[in-house]
């Protein structure tokens, strides 16, 4: 078991931490450079600019979603009727292509002929996304949060069940109000869920790709490129795949950053006191 993972993971990393410090492209042997990459990548402004990208849309997607998991999952407890239903259309977007998803949400946000344009339209206000990488962007986050909405719902609500419910009983006698026992009690218990959630999240959710390459392609003028697709053109549009895999590890670094903090929470929140 631990010489697979070695080979599966250990090793393709370590190869491509190696290729962060060579010049590498088709066809020409990599050559030693050192620090040069990364120097170059922290040089360049479309760099910086798609990691603010990136970060606006992940702290966009994982907050929201974390909410409206915990609503949902709230809400399908309450539900006496029609749960098959309901989990039905929670899960339905995992049961839907990443690609086709995104262009589902792209036709029908097509500035001429898209339905919820149209719908948009008749409100007062024609979606500008195409054009707009501020719409852009919350486009961009929208999608991520319909498409993963599932799998932090599917966390939280396991945990929602295996609170005892006389906890929530007994607060009821004590005088809580729905509120005071759901802040009260029931948060805290969820809390080690939704860290381990938003954990998750934050990993996946730093990798952003389809949703961005498929919408606009980092365009217009780059000011939509997140990290994967700034990978992405580093590596099949320039051919610098030395840089690719400098950003590549970049990437991983800044999702172990942002992760690290709720990773330590976790830690203290449980685990510790079962060490």
């Amino acid at each position: 078991m631990q010489l697979q993972l070695i080979l599966v993971l250990a090793l393709p990393s370590l190869y491509v931490l190696w290729l962060s410090f060579t010049e590498s492209s088709y066809g020409a042997t990599p050559e030693f450079v050192g620090w040069a990459n990364y120097a170059a990548i922290l040089s360049d402004p479309s760099f910086w600019r798609s990691l603010v990208n990136t970060l606006i849309v992940v702290n966009i997607v994982v907050y929201v979603e974390i909410i409206l998991s915990i609503g949902v999952a709230l809400l399908f407890q309450s539900v006496k009727r029609g749960r098959a239903l309901l989990m039905a259309m929670i899960l339905a977007p995992y049961a839907v292509s990443e690609v086709v998803a995104v262009l589902a949400w792209r036709f029908m946000l097509e500035p001429d002929i898209g339905i919820l344009t149209g719908l948009f339209s008749a409100l007062g206000y024609v979606p500008n996304w195409a054009t707009n990488p501020i719409e852009a962007l919350v486009l961009v986050s929208m999608i991520g949060v319909w498409l993963h909405l599932p799998f932090s719902f599917l966390l939280i609500y396991a945990a929602l069940i295996a609170i005892p419910a006389d906890l929530g009983e007994a607060a009821r006698v004590d005088g809580a109000r729905p509120w005071q026992r759901f802040r009260l009690v029931t948060l805290p218990l969820l809390m080690p869920a939704i860290l381990i959630a938003i954990i998750f999240r934050y990993i996946f959710g730093f990798r952003i790709f389809s949703e961005v390459w498929l919408l606009t392609q980092g365009g217009p003028a780059r000011t939509t490129e997140v990290m994967a697709v700034y990978l992405y053109k580093n590596a099949f549009r320039y051919n610098e795949f030395g840089m690719a895999a400098a950003t590549g590890w970049l990437m991983v670094l800044g999702a172990l950053l942002l992760a690290s903090f709720y990773v330590y929470h976790v830690y203290r929140s449980g685990f510790r006191n079962e060490v």
